[in-house]
């Protein structure tokens, strides 16, 4: 008679000529199992010309730069390391723009024995303050074979030269059964992307691309929630209030979306991350523009983000100096010129679970303190240029206007109408010259 260890052994060998669902006695899927259901599955997206690439956070993490050259020179042979990370789920991506819509190749995959799960959303490139479309798009594949799931997330170009990916909702009719949700490594935010280089290479004996620099596109993974923008209620607030139209405004708005687009430029350049902040801000927030009437761009930075090169750069890219305050010590502020349209840039400074930037009045050296509560940062899309601002952006927003934030004031003072701002004291005279510096 066969013993236990025997038998089993035969049967899982049997199961896995077959290609059936393998469990070993933790009741995880088999590494075989999964390397069989890839290959199947990649294959069938090599037939279709579909040019996935590998976006699961397990495996990449395995990555280097050199494990990649490596493998794409000696890895031939069919072992599970990078791809076998314990989960019954990995992720893939497909840029949209170079995949149109092929229900072939869903039918194909279904015909091979994956079911499948189109999650479907509004398609935001659609929407504007004139439309609301309504008009839905996949967002997100899940193929599953037995208990194995392959997640492949959408990513669609934006007109901010960026690719963007929906996140997951399941309506009600959905088999929430169908595959561990909550462990996909995308779907739970709409996130935003830059659009990454892709290598091919081997992994575990399988053609893969994957991003060229991999610990790159996994930073801009933990840093890419998305927010939309909030069409309906600037729609709203826009009946209320139309949008000035006279022939400034206008050109105001064509100024200050060519400023937005040359500062992100020069700051992406120099690695330093900003958000938009104060009127512009509200801006996006309230109305999804820019507000005719603020003559100005308004952007925040963490001091921890300062650099001693910042105004050669913004110089070197046609910008010129008007005012720099402070100190990076206490209260810095820099404000550029462009095409006779203001940056300000505001920097932040932390202090427990608040931030907050300074001003400084010239003529009497007096200190302003604006303060916030602590914040993190999504990506947006404001002028068709991708920014970013506040995740919290309701508690930022109410923190500098107030309750009555959804009203449009046109009188404002910087020193008396925040809500946040505080008396910081006066800078010492005899250091007016260093720190109170106007062009």
């Amino acid at each position: 008679m066969l013993s236990a260890v025997v038998c089993y052994n035969l049967c899982l060998f049997l199961l896995q000529q077959s290609g059936l669902h393998v469990l070993n006695p933790a009741g995880h899927v088999t590494s075989s199992h999964v390397q069989w259901t890839l290959k199947k599955f990649l294959a069938l997206a090599q037939h279709f010309r579909l040019p996935l690439f590998l976006t699961d956070v397990a495996a990449l993490s395995l990555l280097s730069q050199d494990a990649v050259r490596q493998h794409d020179r000696m890895m031939r042979e069919p072992h599970c390391s990078f791809l076998c990370t314990g989960h019954p789920i990995i992720s893939f991506g497909l840029q949209t723009n170079l995949w149109k819509y092929d229900p072939g190749f869903l039918l194909a995959a279904q015909q091979k024995g994956f079911e499948l799960l189109e999650l479907r959303g509004e398609d935001p490139r659609l929407a504007s303050l004139d439309t609301l479309s309504g008009e839905e798009l996949p967002l997100h594949f899940l193929f599953r074979l037995h208990s194995y799931s392959i997640h492949v997330v959408l990513l669609y170009e934006r007109s901010g030269n960026y690719l963007w990916h929906g996140p997951v909702r399941l309506k009600a009719n959905v088999d929430r059964s169908f595959a561990p949700f909550k462990l996909l490594d995308y779907g739970r935010h709409a996130g935003a992307y830059d659009r990454p280089e892709l290598v091919l290479t081997v992994l575990d004996g399988l053609d893969v691309r994957v991003p060229r620099n991999v610990s790159g596109f996994l930073m801009q993974r933990r840093h890419a929630r998305f927010l939309e923008c909030r069409y309906r209620d600037a729609r709203s607030f826009l009946q209320l209030y139309p949008e000035d139209s006279s022939a400034a405004a206008v050109d105001f708005h064509r100024k200050a979306k060519s400023l937005l687009h040359l500062a992100a430029q020069t700051l992406a350049a120099l690695h330093i991350p900003f958000w938009i902040s104060s009127g512009t801000c509200l801006g996006w927030f309230r109305q999804c523009s820019i507000i005719s009437y603020s003559r100005d761009v308004d952007i925040g930075i963490f001091i921890s983000d300062f650099r001693s090169d910042m105004v050669a750069a913004f110089r070197d890219a046609g910008f010129s100096l008007r005012h720099k305050f402070g100190k990076v010590e206490d209260s810095l502020e820099l404000s550029f010129l462009d095409n006779d349209v203001k940056l300000d840039i505001f920097f932040f400074y932390k202090d427990g679970d608040m931030a907050w930037n300074g001003g400084t009045q010239a003529k009497s050296g007096r200190k302003f303190k604006y303060i916030f509560p602590l914040f993190s940062l999504c990506w947006a899309e404001l002028l068709e240029v991708k920014v970013r601002v506040p995740c919290e952006t309701l508690d930022y927003v109410m923190a500098n206007y107030g309750a009555t934030w959804s009203l449009p004031v046109k009188s404002w003072d910087w020193k008396t109408s925040p809500s946040n701002v505080l008396e910081n004291g006066v800078w010492p005279v005899a250091e007016w010259a260093e720190l109170i510096q106007v062009y």
